[in-house]
């Protein structure tokens, strides 16, 4: 397969066509026709999240269909920024050809970075003087507020380690762990439990997490993500195997719930 064909380009050609005429004022679809960038953005996320899914469970066939919904998400923004007046698809493509070329000299220019982490390096090097330009001040500057929570936490945490504001290793992270644990514990055993901080605690603890998982070299939300996928995994055989007696997780104990569990714990792991 070659994305460099006559055929690719003829075929985002007719994608862009179809979506003109979805958006026609006169003939088009009146649902296409009222949308604008605010509702579409919601959408954009919900179809980015079906791509992550299909390809952790491997399943390429899906992984292409989502692809698609997910590229028509930016053909959607392309012709409504076309109606505007403010943008087209080929200012869209011109702009990150112009901007992968511009951060990759190694690659098309005359510079020569031989390791993942040279590479890194100039590339924030880049970005930086990038947001510079764009008067973006400040360490932190330029992370989406619309993030996950989770990502924008290690992305945060990320940049300010850069400039050594970071802990030495993932012990001191374990022990700060324990810190924001105990002060959780003492909220939970206040008197008349103030819900604020409660929140303000628990925050703290996914934050320090957050950054656990970035001294680790791993991803939060793809560790959730693993975490929530087990879950269902395990829930599912509780359920399995009560339905096999007829019965509901309702109609259960926990005793006999969770002995259900540690069964498809040990199968799991053999």
């Amino acid at each position: 397969m070659d994305n460099d064909t006559p055929e690719a380009a003829a075929e985002l050609g007719r994608l862009l066509r179809v979506m003109a005429a979805l958006r026609d004022p006169a003939t088009g679809c009146p649902w296409d026709r009222e949308q604008g960038f605010d509702t579409i953005a919601p959408y954009t996320i919900e179809e980015a999240y079906e791509v992550a899914d299909a390809i952790a469970r491997r399943d390429w066939p899906a992984i292409e269909d989502e692809l698609g919904d997910l590229l028509f998400q930016v053909v959607y923004y392309a012709q409504m920024g076309a109606e505007d007046g403010r943008f087209d698809f080929a200012a869209i493509a011109r702009g990150i050809a112009d901007k992968m070329i511009r951060r990759h000299p190694h690659v098309f220019g005359a510079e020569s970075r031989e390791t993942s982490a040279e590479q890194n390096h100039a590339w924030e090097a880049q970005k930086a003087t990038e947001r510079a330009a764009k008067a973006e001040t400040g360490v932190l500057a330029g992370l989406p507020i619309a993030l996950p929570a989770l990502t924008r936490a290690a992305k945060l945490t990320r940049r300010a380690a850069r400039v050594g504001f970071d802990w030495p290793d993932a012990e001191a992270v374990l022990d700060k762990l324990a810190e924001e644990t105990t002060e959780l514990r003492a909220e939970l055993a206040a008197p008349a439990q103030d819900r604020a901080r409660l929140a303000d605690e628990m925050g703290d603890m996914l934050f320090v997490l957050a950054n656990l998982a970035r001294k680790l070299d791993l991803d939060p939300e793809a560790c959730l993500r693993g975490a929530n996928a087990k879950f269902e995994r395990r829930f599912g055989a509780i359920e399995l195997g009560l339905a096999a007696e007829g019965r509901t997780p309702a109609e259960a104990t926990l005793d006999e719930m969770e002995a259900l569990w540690q069964a498809a714990k040990v199968a799991e792991r053999a």
